[in-house]
């Protein structure tokens, strides 16, 4: 696993995703931090990492990356740690328009999408 505090190409992550999964990484997101965990096989696994460096529970959000799709769909929203009633999130995905924002723009921050 790995913490992401400064960009990673798209090309490191497909690397991971071929590693892991085939066509996916998983990745927890500090929206606080504006940082991200990649490379573990459960967002569990990355959520612990985060906390054990300081994260907050409450800050982080589960989500997969699809290196190869190249539209805003690269981004899926679905992890068991999103489902947080006591915070108002009832899914597995991430109800709240505004953190979702928050987590393309710190995704898309922290990935190099092209070789330019």
């Amino acid at each position: 696993m790995k913490i992401v505090k400064d960009k990673i190409s798209i090309a490191e992550l497909n690397k991971t995703a071929q590693e892991m999964f085939g066509n996916f990484v998983k990745a927890v997101v500090d929206v606080e931090k504006k940082i991200m965990v990649i490379g573990g096989e459960l967002h569990s696994d990355e959520e612990t990492i985060l906390i054990e460096n300081g994260s907050k529970q409450q800050n982080l959000w589960g989500i997969n990356l699809y290196p190869e799709i190249k539209d805003e769909n690269w981004i899926e929203f679905d992890s068991m740690i999103n489902l947080r009633p006591s915070q108002g999130n009832r899914t597995r995905g991430i109800d709240n328009p505004e953190i979702r924002k928050s987590i393309i723009e710190i995704v898309n921050s922290l990935v190099k999408k092209s070789s330019s």
